[in-house]
């Protein structure tokens, strides 16, 4: 049974056609992402995600990471593939070339992210928070200190962490205790951090932590947050490693997934304190660290659709080698691929992960506009853009993605409970996605809050008219596309009423608009997808018309588009009502004990 087989035909048309990266190449800096380029990274990472981490995911998952003598080691294989990782140079796939990275576009490396976590997202985890690590050190580091540290990070030879969350503070962060004492050019940090993912392993020579803590001046809350850069080595001017400096990991954490992934409990200055240094400006540390936390979003978005699509690919494989009844049309016992109910099972997962796929590559399109795009408005407009579809990618392509999983256990039924078979864990594993950076309940409130009402709505109401400008369109359309614009018209409409009765009654009765806020960013999440399961309708049934190669591609393109409008879409209508019918109740209700 193949372990993993990278989706490559389905990414190259989402990157070529749909969202057309001849679009993107011609920003400057991104001149060299070429279609041929993107082909051979594509099938690059492909080789590497299937015969290198897949292999390694499973027997990463039994041994686990291991904390022995203060130090982690990390599970048999991963210090091999991580060099080799290095060595191909995918850790600076879209950072910077005044570091030594490739600066690649986003739309090129979501679709090569996407490889790494589904062959193994424990593997893949490190190299995703050392990539918000250098955006952040390059947003607001000093030139020294950009000079010092992202050179050996983008090489992947030095890793990165995130340090946010403590014992008595969790998603909030106006709790937290660490404390930074100014000494020369430098500050003391103490304090204990958890939930650390890779806060310590084997696999780089140093870990450059990013730590949230509070100067002696700090005011209370929030707004009294610095961000300090702390390695697990001391740096010295020229590059070279010094002593150790004053970070122990305390334990690991046992966790119901991610095994071979250390998540590390680790305390900074138990001794005479670690040596951290400022960056940014002090009490502006939230500011940077989201600059590093955003890009982690929508990396864990991409996650989600990836371990989706392992488990949909577990699935797949499974009915089409277990034979159990006779399928109704057949005579004899056959796969159970062919009985009607795990068909549709397999045809949903698979077309819920293809919308998620468009919907991430499109966010990661217009983060490449953002940063390259030469005129101001232009720049301006796809920022705005990427600001409101980040807590969307995350929040629906991880629940979507959890989903799948779990759906796709059932594919398996009692084989799929056992360990052994393998399913459940691509369950596990996912189910943390829908946690860390931020629960579906914080994106969904990040979404109402400072993405919807903030601005009294103009960012989503210039998203939602270039969809009603798409439903337009559909005079034009084929009668084999046709259900396809009916159905996202309609949703579109269940999306406008769902947005002008929250900007109505957000300012004035809060508690109720944010008692919507998960069903109003799932409302959201289908749209999106329809949105572009529709233009890609479009394209299969044009490409299908002009009868070119690859004819079964585009025919199953364009039943998936149909399956999911007349399957899926009409959900937007029911989350429509629960918004602006079924919050209002919720006030009414107590919580009560047990």
């Amino acid at each position: 049974m193949t372990l993993y087989a990278a989706p490559t035909r389905d990414m190259k048309f989402v990157v070529k056609e749909l969202l057309q990266l001849s679009s993107v190449n011609t920003l400057p800096g991104f001149e060299d992402a070429t279609d041929d380029l993107f082909d051979a990274i594509l099938d690059e990472s492909a080789r590497f995600s299937q015969q290198e981490l897949a292999p390694l995911n499973r027997s990463g998952d039994l041994e686990g990471a291991r904390l022995v003598g203060g130090e982690v080691h990390t599970a048999a294989g991963f210090k091999e593939a991580y060099a080799q990782f290095i060595d191909s140079g995918w850790g600076g796939l879209t950072s910077s070339p005044d570091y030594g990275g490739q600066g690649l576009p986003h739309l090129l490396a979501a679709s090569v992210e996407e490889m790494w976590h589904s062959a193994n997202m424990s593997f893949t985890l490190c190299p995703l928070l050392t990539r918000g690590a250098i955006e952040a050190i390059h947003y607001a580091g000093s030139t020294a200190m950009r000079e010092r540290y992202l050179p050996a990070m983008v090489e992947g030879r030095w890793a990165g962490t995130m340090n946010l969350t403590e014992p008595q503070a969790g998603s909030d962060l106006a709790a937290l205790r660490s404390q930074a004492s100014p000494e020369n050019d430098y500050y003391r940090i103490r304090g204990q951090k958890v939930f650390i993912t890779y806060g310590d392993h084997d696999l780089t020579e140093n870990i450059i932590h990013l730590v949230l803590a509070r100067l002696p001046d700090a005011p209370a809350g929030v707004k009294g947050i610095s961000l300090f850069l702390v390695p697990k080595f001391l740096v010295h001017q020229d590059g070279s490693l010094g002593e150790r400096n004053d970070i122990q990991t305390v334990s690991l954490e046992h966790k119901l997934g991610i095994h071979a992934s250390p998540t590390c409990v680790l305390a900074f200055g138990d001794k005479q304190g670690a040596i951290g240094y400022l960056v940014g400006k002090p009490h502006c540390g939230l500011e940077t660290m989201f600059v590093m936390m955003n890009a982690a979003r929508f990396s864990v978005g991409v996650q989600g659709l990836a371990i989706g699509e392992r488990a949909y690919q577990a699935a797949v494989n499974y009915a089409l080698q277990r034979i159990q009844g006779i399928p109704i049309g057949h005579k004899e016992p056959a796969p159970i691929a062919h009985h009607p109910d795990v068909k549709r099972i397999l045809v949903t997962v698979q077309t819920r992960l293809e919308g998620c796929r468009a919907m991430a590559y499109y966010t990661g399109m217009l983060l490449d506009q953002a940063r390259a795009e030469t005129d101001v408005a232009r720049r301006t407009s796809a920022q705005a853009r990427a600001d409101v579809l980040t807590p969307i990618v995350k929040g629906f392509c991880t629940e979507t993605g959890v989903w799948a999983a779990n759906e796709a256990l059932q594919v398996f039924g009692g084989m799929g409970y056992v360990e052994e078979m393998g399913a459940a864990q691509y369950l596990r594993d996912a189910r943390i996605s829908t946690i860390y950076e931020g629960t579906t309940g914080i994106q969904a409130n990040d979404l109402l809050g400072r993405k919807l009402l903030r601005d009294n709505g103009v960012m989503m109401n210039a998203l939602l008219s270039d969809i009603r400008t798409t439903v337009c369109a559909t005079a034009t359309q084929s009668a084999a596309v046709q259900p396809v614009y009916n159905a996202l018209s309609e949703a579109l409409s269940a999306a406008e009423s769902a947005t002008a009765y929250l900007l109505k009654i957000g300012p004035t009765q809060s508690a109720t608009a944010f008692g919507a806020a998960v069903p109003y960013l799932t409302l959201m999440g289908w749209l999106v997808s329809g949105w572009l399961w529709a233009r890609s309708a479009t394209l299969a049934e044009a490409a299908l018309r002009s009868s070119g190669p690859d004819s079964n591609f585009y025919r199953t393109k364009l039943a998936h588009a149909r399956f999911f409008a007349l399957h899926e879409l009409s959900i937007c209508n029911h989350l429509q009502r629960v918004i602006t019918q079924g919050s209002d109740p919720l006030q009414d209700i107590e919580v009560a004990p047990c």
